[in-house]
Protein backbone atom coordinates (compact mmCIF):
# COMPACT_ATOMS: atom_id res chain seq x y z
CA UNK A 1 0.00 0.00 0.00
CA UNK A 2 1.81 3.12 -1.36
CA UNK A 3 0.52 6.84 -0.31
CA UNK A 4 0.43 9.37 -3.13
CA UNK A 5 2.34 12.39 -2.67
CA UNK A 6 -0.82 14.72 -2.40
CA UNK A 7 -1.60 11.89 0.53
CA UNK A 8 1.44 12.33 2.07
CA UNK A 9 1.48 16.24 1.97
CA UNK A 10 -2.26 16.00 3.53
CA UNK A 11 -0.97 13.74 6.13
CA UNK A 12 2.24 16.22 6.79
CA UNK A 13 0.31 19.18 7.06
CA UNK A 14 -2.53 17.53 9.77
CA UNK A 15 0.60 16.75 11.56
CA UNK A 16 1.54 20.08 11.71
CA UNK A 17 -1.94 21.36 12.56
CA UNK A 18 -2.06 18.33 15.05
CA UNK A 19 1.27 19.80 16.72
CA UNK A 20 0.69 22.95 17.04
CA UNK A 21 -2.49 22.71 18.46
CA UNK A 22 -0.43 20.81 21.41
CA UNK A 23 1.49 24.11 22.05
CA UNK A 24 4.66 21.92 22.44
CA UNK A 25 8.08 23.30 23.92
CA UNK A 26 10.75 23.00 21.73
CA UNK A 27 12.29 20.00 23.87
CA UNK A 28 9.11 18.63 23.35
CA UNK A 29 9.25 18.75 19.84
CA UNK A 30 12.12 16.85 19.74
CA UNK A 31 11.16 13.92 21.59
CA UNK A 32 7.91 13.70 19.73
CA UNK A 33 10.16 13.64 15.97
CA UNK A 34 11.92 10.72 17.56
CA UNK A 35 9.86 9.02 19.09
CA UNK A 36 7.00 9.34 15.39
CA UNK A 37 10.33 8.41 14.10
CA UNK A 38 11.06 5.20 15.43
CA UNK A 39 7.20 4.29 14.98
CA UNK A 40 7.64 4.67 10.92
CA UNK A 41 10.88 3.04 10.96
CA UNK A 42 9.06 0.05 12.35
CA UNK A 43 6.44 0.25 9.91
CA UNK A 44 8.82 0.98 6.92
CA UNK A 45 11.02 -2.11 7.64
CA UNK A 46 7.72 -3.82 7.70
CA UNK A 47 6.72 -2.77 4.69
CA UNK A 48 10.35 -3.44 2.58
CA UNK A 49 10.84 -6.99 4.80
CA UNK A 50 7.19 -8.04 3.05
CA UNK A 51 6.30 -5.90 0.03
CA UNK A 52 2.71 -7.66 -0.65
CA UNK A 53 1.78 -6.65 2.22
CA UNK A 54 -1.74 -5.80 2.67
CA UNK A 55 -3.53 -3.38 4.03
CA UNK A 56 -5.33 -5.36 7.21
CA UNK A 57 -1.21 -6.25 7.90
CA UNK A 58 -0.43 -2.60 7.47
CA UNK A 59 -3.21 -2.01 9.89
CA UNK A 60 -2.15 -4.59 12.61
CA UNK A 61 1.74 -3.03 12.20
CA UNK A 62 0.16 0.22 13.25
CA UNK A 63 -1.76 -0.73 16.33
CA UNK A 64 1.64 -2.58 17.14
CA UNK A 65 3.98 0.54 16.80
CA UNK A 66 0.75 2.56 18.30
CA UNK A 67 1.36 1.65 22.13
CA UNK A 68 4.58 1.60 22.70
CA UNK A 69 4.72 5.31 21.08
CA UNK A 70 1.95 5.72 23.46
CA UNK A 71 4.07 4.92 26.69
CA UNK A 72 6.74 6.74 25.24
CA UNK A 73 4.50 9.99 25.15
CA UNK A 74 3.53 9.93 28.62
CA UNK A 75 6.79 11.08 29.88
CA UNK A 76 6.84 14.02 28.27
CA UNK A 77 3.64 15.89 27.20
CA UNK A 78 1.11 17.00 30.00
CA UNK A 79 -2.28 15.54 30.78
CA UNK A 80 -3.99 18.32 29.13
CA UNK A 81 -1.34 17.44 25.86
CA UNK A 82 -2.21 13.58 26.63
CA UNK A 83 -5.98 14.17 26.42
CA UNK A 84 -5.68 15.97 22.97
CA UNK A 85 -3.35 13.78 21.25
CA UNK A 86 -5.65 10.43 22.46
CA UNK A 87 -8.29 12.27 21.03
CA UNK A 88 -6.48 13.05 18.16
CA UNK A 89 -5.35 9.35 17.35
CA UNK A 90 -8.97 8.16 18.17
CA UNK A 91 -10.25 10.77 15.23
CA UNK A 92 -7.16 9.35 12.62
CA UNK A 93 -8.51 5.42 13.53
CA UNK A 94 -11.92 6.47 12.35
CA UNK A 95 -10.76 8.58 9.57
CA UNK A 96 -8.41 4.69 8.63
CA UNK A 97 -10.24 2.52 9.36
CA UNK A 98 -8.55 1.20 12.32
CA UNK A 99 -9.76 -0.46 15.25
CA UNK A 100 -9.82 1.40 18.55
CA UNK A 101 -9.06 -1.71 20.43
Amino acid sequence: MQLTPDDREAIREELTRFGQSLHLSEDQKTKLRGAMEGAREKIELARKSHPGITKEEIKAKLKEARQPLREHLVHFLTPEQLTKWDAEVLKAKTFLGISAH
